[in-house]
């Protein structure tokens, strides 16, 4: 079986390396030149953990290939997906779909025979009859099916998802095209995965469903935490408390600055857009872009005020941009509100990622980078941890105090326990935990 891939970036690469790993004959597409040319180089443009293995040792082997051509990749594949981006649009949260309908007109061009073509990239609830009526206005001799597949990755871990998923989503209405879907995913169903097919419409709101569910129980335990905050309660023993009921589940209950990346900001904007246009409206969903846009801020109020009300002449070292571990990804990352802030109160911010320094730079400026953690917070008044980087969890505490002008930490992760802390002799503060003060 062959397919081509169009778009190179997260969504695509990762997908595209998983099905050649699968058996499948993949060629990824990308418009971008110099990506390609450090793809055939064997440079990964993305850090995701594996992808680089996966990458090599399926093009050594032939089944996975990278081109600018299009044309010459789309002839005679099986399948077609589009994964390119789908950002918010400026003015608005619609996502912004011109590179998916563009993907579509060249790829109507470029088919030779049947082909079924996959929306892969996020998009909102309709989009699929718009991509069937760009290919038949393109061709209207084609023949091919669209289908809705819509990715589950989690960043970090992207590749294990793909291979072992809690299901796989396809919106397809015809047998031809579900005959398709099936034979790619045939390695799946033997380990028995749940393989959901629905219309198209149901699948495209499926995915924005699970995104905007997600991002609304992490904002209900930051909200939960800073209750815990004024009454004296422990919002991790809250959180497992409710967790261990199986209605509720425990992932995405940890209290933290807010979240980020490149999927919850954009698809909780675009659901919200969504069920406007219908007449609709989600309001937990709106009410969840509110308080979460608003919660950077205050972590920079609250690092401000640890720091005894006013950042002038003070220096802050910042562990952790990205705006989780395990990635270089900076879109829409908590650092990006809290560390302009912390500058403009007058701070001086020394910063350190393990991945996402070159990243961050290109958003960051007026940030003094360093090279290693202990560097960073050389000489600062505090320290605070935004990301959860596993070199962060076992930090020597002597050794940050030596370092520091004061044992003083903001943990905006809860990655330390505010009693050890307090042992220490350290001034700490967390999210949502009672605190001990330093003896």
């Amino acid at each position: 079986m062959r397919i081509a891939m169009i778009g190179t970036g997260y969504v695509g690469l990762v997908s595209g390396a998983c099905f050649s790993e699968f058996g499948v004959e993949v060629v990824c597409v990308d418009k971008d030149e110099s990506k390609i040319e450090r793809l055939l180089r064997g440079e990964i443009p993305i850090y995701e953990p594996g992808l680089d293995k996966l990458v090599t040792s399926n093009a050594e082997a032939g089944r996975l290939s990278f081109t600018t051509d299009l044309k010459e990749a789309v002839k005679g594949a099986d399948a077609v997906f589009i994964a390119v981006g789908t950002p918010t649009r400026r003015g608005g949260g619609h996502a912004d779909l011109s590179y998916v309908y563009a993907a579509a007109r060249e790829i109507a061009e470029a088919m030779d025979g049947y082909t079924v073509v996959v929306t892969k990239s996020t998009v909102p609830v309709g989009t699929g009859r718009e991509v069937e009526r760009v290919i038949r206005e393109t061709r209207p001799d084609a023949e091919f099916d669209v289908v809705s597949n819509p990715e589950f990755l989690r960043e970090g871990s992207a590749i294990n998802d793909f291979m072992r998923p809690d299901r796989v989503v396809i919106g397809a209405e015809t047998d031809r095209a579900r005959e398709v879907m099936r034979t790619l995913y045939r390695p799946l169903f033997l380990i028995e995965t749940p393989i959901l097919f629905t219309s198209l419409e149901t699948s495209e709101l499926t995915k924005y469903a699970a995104n905007t569910f997600l991002a609304a129980k992490i904002t209900f335990i930051n909200e939960m935490a800073d209750l815990c905050e004024k009454v004296g309660a422990d919002v991790h023993d809250v959180a497992k408390g409710i967790g261990l009921d199986g209605r509720i589940g425990k992932k995405f209950l940890h209290p933290g600055p807010g979240y980020g990346g490149s999927c919850f900001p954009k698809d909780t904007l675009a659901l919200v857009q969504t069920a406007r246009d219908s007449g609709a409206p989600l309001r937990i969903i709106e009410t969840v872009v509110d308080i979460n846009a608003k919660r950077k801020r205050q972590m920079a109020d609250r690092i401000v005020e640890f720091c005894g009300g006013s950042m002038q002449g003070k220096t802050v070292a910042i562990l952790g941009l990205t705006f989780k571990p395990n990635t270089d990804d900076m879109r829409d990352s908590p650092s990006l509100d809290i560390v302009p802030a912390l500058i403009d109160a007058g701070a001086t911010v020394r910063a350190y990622d393990p991945e996402g320094m070159d990243e961050a730079k290109k958003h960051l400026d007026g940030v003094v980078y360093c090279s290693g953690a202990y560097e960073a917070m050389d000489g600062a008044d505090a320290l605070v941890i935004l990301t959860e980087w596993n070199e962060f969890r076992s930090l020597n505490l002597t050794r940050v105090k030596s370092l520091l002008k004061e044992p003083a930490m903001v943990d905006l992760r809860n990655i330390y326990d505010p009693k050890q802390m307090a042992d220490q002799g350290f001034r700490y503060q967390c999210v949502g935990r009672p605190l001990r003060k330093a003896d």
